[in-house]
């Protein structure tokens, strides 16, 4: 992780010397901005074809329609597009890094959970806290609103590996053990959207 954050710093302390005058678009993701949810970055033209994004995800939300929904994240992207930076359909390699508090949606349902002790929880009522690391490949497609203007639909799927607690939030204990880290793998999609961005340079 140290050893990729150094060579993205490279190539941008490389690409801001060039001569040739690089695209740079600040965005936000317009589908989670009305629900209160922040996701905006930056995406910096490196080449012809390449660019790289940086962007965050905050969810503030200690509670959302009943369920913990804190997640907030940092993610670095490469991008290639096919025909020309900043336009038309690109592929992208993402990585990733979250902490969250939150329910995941299998506890949504109310139903008894019985963990190795014989303990007896209600399972809408217990949540998990941790972070990620996320791995993944992105599709996307960018077009032009007008000559500052673009907008950018893309979605994101690949490997996540978790660390985490669980607890019950009625008494504050752990539903999964007191000395334990759980860890678990899943491949899901982990972003997407329809990013409104504006050209700064």
């Amino acid at each position: 992780m140290r050893k990729f954050s150094f060579l993205i710093l490279f190539f941008i302390f490389l690409n801001f010397f060039s001569q040739e005058t690089k695209l740079i678009y600040v965005k936000a993701n317009a589908l989670f901005l009305p629900i209160g949810i922040l996701n905006a970055g930056l995406e910096y033209q490196l080449s012809q074809k390449y660019t790289l994004q940086g962007d965050v995800f905050i969810s503030p939300w200690k509670s959302f329609a009943g369920h913990e929904l804190q997640y907030y994240s940092v993610s670095f992207e490469g991008r290639y597009y096919f025909k020309k930076a900043l336009e038309h359909w690109y592929i992208g390699a993402n990585i990733s890094t979250a902490a969250f508090n939150l329910q995941k949606w299998s506890y949504w349902e109310k139903r008894p959970y019985i963990n190795s002790n014989n303990e007896v929880f209600e399972n809408s009522n217990l949540f998990q806290k941790g972070f990620s690391v996320l791995v993944g490949a992105t599709i996307g497609y960018q077009f032009k609103l007008s000559e500052n203007w673009n907008v950018d639909l893309y979605a994101t799927a690949g490997t996540s590996q978790d660390f985490y607690k669980g607890y019950d939030r009625i008494t504050g204990k752990r539903y999964d053990g007191e000395n334990t880290l759980n860890k678990s793998g899943e491949f899901l999609p982990y972003r997407g959207g329809l990013m409104i961005a504006y050209k700064i340079r």
